[in-house]
């Protein structure tokens, strides 16, 4: 008998044995169809009225608008006296040096190479310390465009521009996932983009408005599962059998977020960006942008593993045995999958709060003080709820993929 690896993640969902019986079947896809029924209702309801929001006084410009960028690259770079009258300006001719004695600056001319100045320059004046940034010839950057109500523009750098890099590291992973993958991979990119979409469309504006998180969260990760899994597996009895488990683990992990906020008395005012957010979006919870935050964060894990279940039951189930035996032996690989999941989930959660860690241990702060502190603490919760809904899933859908799967009778070879 041929049994998949224990942590294969070769989703095959197409075809696969007769389901247990015609009331099974109808049951789980009348299931499905209900629950997407509800998921249209929740997006109708929920939909955000797209209300105008003042933007953020970080944000802002010298008008109270958005802050306008501009493409530059930097012509030179050298350690004059700080304090030129220039910096900031638009230049068409040299910059004017700085009177001495007033420190070292590292003095960048930067090329403006959009907007209404296109073609000038602009001077930009560093410390050289640290959290400044260090600039290059050659170096592509953004900067950001002000002017006043006397007209006058300024420049000042705002970032380092990443357009190019990242769309070439984004076209690389395409090309391989659709090479390795072929059209499973082109439809797990599509599903990827329609995720993104019920996020920025959806999801985002509606917290924006104030909306409850627990509802909004539930309903845009059914949506993105809805999505995901039928486009990148195909409609079958296995996909459905993943999605129903992955929507009841989902909901599971919801609860569980809640109750772990609520007990473990978690605010979320601990993160800068949530301060930020209370201070300039006052209709905005910051619990509840905390517990969606769990809620969507689980929905890649939970997906990758029921997917799997679902899987490995229909592939043992067409190799017979009884009912029983495919339960039991899809349990086993699942078991493998959850030991091998749960502390990737963790060292994740542990990597992206490296700096925080690093702060702490030379704080001089006692291991209890560090753990029970609510920075570490919001990981420490995330990673258990994560892990806890991760470990019922596998039941979840395996169940449910062992009653639609029936059990060959004979032997393949």
């Amino acid at each position: 008998m041929r049994v998949a690896h224990s942590h294969s993640h070769s989703h095959s969902l197409s075809g696969g044995p007769a389901p247990l019986g015609p009331l099974a079947a109808k049951v789980v896809v009348g299931l499905l169809i209900a629950i997407g029924i509800a998921v249209l209702a929740g997006l109708a309801l929920l939909w955000p009225s797209q209300q105008k929001v003042a933007i953020p006084l970080p944000f802002q410009n010298a008008a109270g608008g958005a802050v306008t960028t501009e493409a530059g690259h930097v012509l030179s770079s050298r350690m004059v006296d700080c304090g030129s009258p220039s910096t900031g300006g638009v230049l068409t001719a040299n910059p004017t040096p700085a009177p001495p004695g007033g420190g070292q600056c590292v003095q960048n001319l930067i090329a403006i190479d959009s907007g209404p100045n296109k073609g000038a320059n602009t001077l930009l004046e560093f410390t050289n310390g640290p959290g400044q940034p260090h600039l290059a010839v050659g170096d592509n950057v953004r900067l950001s465009r002000q002017v006043d109500d006397g007209g006058t523009t300024t420049y000042a750098f705002f970032d380092f521009e990443r357009t190019w890099p990242l769309a070439a590291l984004a076209a690389v992973f395409a090309v391989v996932i659709v090479a390795v993958a072929r059209w499973r991979g082109l439809r797990a990119l599509i599903g990827i983009a329609v995720a993104f979409v019920v996020l920025v469309v959806f999801l985002l504006p509606a917290l924006r408005d104030g909306a409850s998180a627990v509802p909004v969260s539930l309903v845009a990760s059914a949506a993105i599962l809805y999505a995901v899994i039928y486009l990148a597996h195909g409609v079958s009895l296995r996909t459905s059998a993943a999605l129903l488990g992955t929507l009841a683990a989902l909901l599971l992990a919801a609860l569980l977020s809640w109750g772990a906020i609520e007990v473990a008395h978690l605010t979320g005012l601990s993160e800068d960006q949530n301060n930020e957010v209370a201070a300039y979006l006052g209709n905005v919870s910051i619990t509840g942008l905390l517990l969606a935050g769990f809620i969507i964060g689980s929905l890649g894990v939970l997906n990758d593993v029921t997917v799997t279940q679902a899987s490995t039951v229909f592939e043992l189930a067409e190799h017979g045995g009884t009912r029983r035996s495919v339960f039991l032996g899809a349990m086993r690989v699942g078991r493998d999958h959850i030991a091998s999941t749960v502390y990737t989930l963790v060292l994740a959660y542990a990597g992206s709060a490296l700096p925080l860690l690093l702060l702490f241990s030379v704080a001089n702060r006692s291991l209890g003080d560090v753990l029970t502190g609510e920075s570490v603490a919001i990981e420490i919760t995330r990673s258990a709820v994560g892990g806890i809904a991760l470990a019922l899933s596998v039941p979840l859908t395996t169940g449910i993929a062992a009653v639609l799967a029936t059990p060959e009778r004979h032997s393949h070879r």
